[in-house]
């Protein structure tokens, strides 16, 4: 790349210590921030190569028009300085997911006698009390708040209702009536305190708490909290029988996470296990224009960990954290937040495997509600998105019915065809055609195999049972769309619209045209695109199996 002279110098300056380097564009603004170990090492790795494997590296590095660094003391400085300029300058190449803040908290207020209440606030404040979260699924946590307000009697009213007599949450048992003096502040602080340790997750000291405090009313002759603590207890009880016992070890806190991703959706869960038990799940869902795995699940972890308002576990397990390495790092950056060691682990053991096949399939259910919602914002949408990709790929046709045909075989043999029909968006699995092709069984020659399919197919345009397509989508690239359309012309076809999408960078190719059009990462268009061919290849490898079966069965 062409280096102004300014930006030439800085290089020359760079020191190998460890830091964060800050991007500008000519602009003036802040396009990217990165931490390093090595400043020198890690800023020239961007300008010592004509071309990055990564598109978005190669965007990135010819709009640097100038640089900043930060020297730290160490890398895990390095880490909590990189986080708080991301937040700040919030780059355009940086990953940026949207801000947990925008979850609810449960919060228990900083007053004379505390409340407990959810809260959606962006700019907490830790005077104002102390907050548990965040939490993903605000039904659940209304059915825990009122859990939590029968458990634990806690003031419910900003203000009294009343002067001299207790309001109705008094005489039902929700309340204790500090207003009215009906509690001592000594009192009123255990049952705050029983509280923490029940949103902390901490409920075998709660209910050991509980049994200790309920056997001293009873032996001071105080029966009616005794039996107010013996229904407490029972509550509690029932709810932790309902809980999956995950280890007999009770001291077991930790946090399992799953992260799976699919055509730009990337669906993380976090399971919460406390004292041997599996208390909470939260899941969050991102469509990020990067898929680099690794940098997407760093960003979020970074992000998760060091705006956590519940009590850190003592361990966190993810096979995903392999990829990120720098184990010793990310340790000492957590004792840090956590105020104590906190251990990561890839999941190896037989229980680390078994606990992230658990995080695994919620992940899995997860991302297929994802998948769906999308989906069926595109069959909403998708006058929008049709008019889209008519503009965008100068198509002659408005893209109705669009058909994709994928071709499966092994070394030639059992060669099969897919043709999927997408109609206004939404898949129509009763137009879906499979062809078993015959013209190059026992030698494999995709193109000759594509224009018997295509023959076949296109024979049928007058057929009212199989219509007539808007678009074919081919996969491939620029060389299978150009044979595709050799094998039209042949046929003497027209009248219908033809691209191919190239797996590898996910672009999209028209005919007679060298450069191809670059639908954006995360849009309706190209999800829609990539389902397609998605949902034809699955097709075609299914009928492959099953005739590979079949000749298995009748040749022993």
């Amino acid at each position: 790349m062409l280096m102004n002279d300014g930006l030439k110098q800085t290089l020359k300056l760079l020191p190998a210590l460890p830091g964060c380097y800050i991007y500008y564009n000519k602009e003036g603004e802040v396009i990217y921030v990165g931490k390093a170990k090595v400043l020198k090492r890690r800023v020239m790795s961007y300008f010592n190569r004509k071309h990055h494997d990564s598109v978005k590296v190669n965007v990135l590095v010819s709009q640097i028009e100038r640089l900043e660094y930060i020297i730290t003391n160490t890398e895990v400085e390095a880490l909590i300085l990189e986080n708080h300029l991301i937040k700040k300058h919030k780059p355009k190449y940086n990953i940026l997911l949207k801000d947990d803040k925008k979850y609810p908290y449960f919060l228990i207020t900083d007053e004379d006698f505390p409340r407990i209440s959810i809260v959606r606030k962006k700019n907490m404040n830790p005077e104002k009390g102390r907050y548990y979260g965040p939490y993903t699924d605000i039904r659940a946590m209304h059915a825990t708040l009122d859990f939590l307000k029968k458990l634990f009697p806690l003031k419910q009213c900003r203000t009294p209702k009343h002067k001299d007599r207790p309001c109705l949450y008094y005489h039902i048992g929700r309340c204790l009536a500090p207003c009215q003096n009906m509690v001592t502040p000594e009192e009123y602080k255990k049952i705050v305190k029983q509280a923490e340790l029940f949103l902390s997750g901490k409920q075998t000291e709660l209910m050991k708490q509980l049994q200790e405090q309920m056997q001293k009313y009873s032996d001071s002759l105080q029966f009616e909290k005794a039996a107010r603590l013996r229904d407490s207890y029972n509550d509690l009880a029932k709810t932790l029988e309902k809980q999956k016992v995950v280890y007999e070890n009770t001291k077991l806190n930790e946090d399992v996470i799953s992260l799976l991703s699919d055509d730009g959706i990337f669906a993380i869960v976090i399971l919460m296990i406390r004292e041997g038990r599996l208390i909470d799940k939260k899941d969050f869902v991102y469509e990020v224009e990067d898929e680099d795995r690794a940098e997407f699940f760093a960003t979020f972890f970074k992000e998760y960990y060091s705006t956590l308002k519940l009590e850190f576990p003592d361990k966190i397990v993810s096979n995903e954290l392999e990829a990120i390495g720098e184990k010793a790092l990310y340790e000492e950056w957590l004792e840090i937040l956590a105020q104590k060691k906190v251990k990561i682990s890839y999941g190896k053991s037989a229980q680390g495997k078994e606990l992230q096949m658990l995080a695994d399939k919620n992940a899995n259910v997860v991302l297929g509600n994802a998948k769906i919602a999308k989906m069926s914002k595109i069959r909403d949408d998708f006058n929008e998105i049709g008019s889209y990709l008519a503009e965008k790929l100068k198509l002659k046709n408005f893209p109705h019915r669009m058909e994709c045909y994928d071709i499966s075989h092994i070394q030639g043999t059992n060669t099969v065809a897919s043709m999927v029909t997408f109609i206004n968006g939404v898949k129509k699995a009763s137009e879906y055609k499979k062809f078993k092709v015959k013209s190059t069984e026992g030698k494999p020659d995709d193109f000759l195999s594509m224009k018997e399919v295509l023959t076949r197919r296109l024979e049928h345009l007058d057929d009212p049972k199989w219509g007539k397509p808007d678009l074919i989508i081919i996969d491939g690239g620029k060389g299978q769309l150009s044979s595709v359309m050799q094998i039209i012309k042949e046929l003497g076809v027209t009248g219908i619209d033809v691209v191919s999408l190239a797996k590898k960078h996910e672009e999209v190719f028209l005919p007679n045209q060298s450069k191809p059009v670059i639908l954006p990462r995360n849009s309706s268009a190209l999800y829609l695109f990539q389902r397609i061919r998605d949902e034809a290849h699955r097709f075609a490898i299914t009928y492959h199996r099953k005739l590979r079966s079949k000749s298995m069965i009748s040749n022993p």
